[in-house]
């Protein structure tokens, strides 16, 4: 997002909210949000992968299907939602729901300048179904989750986590995780 837009964004009450792109599009979208001079934020993320039997380095995003963005929701809502490559906004009950900005700013804190994280070797963790864990480090860092299972590659894990008054389930590095000793 460039500093001019951050400025004109900066004089009206704008929030961060999630909208969900459609399949594959996350960077279509984006780019076509922010030609519309909306300020979004795609966090991504870089990690080894085995690809036709070669260890590839891929850029993907840190959350598949999802672009954050910040808008004014009374000026904004119907450009966002039109915008090539949106689906729709993420909404429980009466309407969208707003990220807390700590929330962005603690992703942000982890990403390098063009935001990517880059994600290490992966070792094994043995973890169950339903068992605490807490996230170690990356971009999610001191959050306690419960563990749902691993991702095929035994590279990530998808986790259900405790944040923003809410639930809500997140793909992680197994790296990241480290089970929450009892109190």
């Amino acid at each position: 997002m460039s500093e001019a837009s951050t400025a004109k964004l900066s004089n009206c009450e704008t929030h961060w909210y999630v909208v969900c792109t459609k399949s594959n599009q996350e960077r279509q979208a984006s780019l076509n949000i922010g030609r519309l001079g909306v300020g979004y934020f795609l966090p991504l993320l870089q990690e080894q992968k085995i690809i036709r039997r070669k260890i590839r380095t891929v850029v993907t995003p840190l959350f598949p299907g999802y672009l954050f963005v910040r808008i004014n929701l009374s000026e904004h809502y119907r450009m966002v939602i039109y915008a090539r490559g949106i689906q729709k906004m993420v909404e429980f009950g009466s309407g969208p729901v707003e990220v807390d900005p700590s929330v962005i700013d603690v992703i942000r804190g982890r990403m390098t300048d063009s935001n990517i994280y880059v994600l290490d070797k992966s070792k094994e963790l043995k973890l169950s179904s339903g068992q605490p864990v807490q996230i170690k480090d990356g971009p999610l860092a001191g959050l306690e989750a419960v563990f749902m299972r691993e991702l095929p590659g035994r590279q990530r894990a998808i986790v259900l986590l405790h944040a923003l008054a809410l639930q809500a389930r997140a793909v992680v590095d197994i790296d990241q995780l480290a089970p929450c000793l009892a109190a």
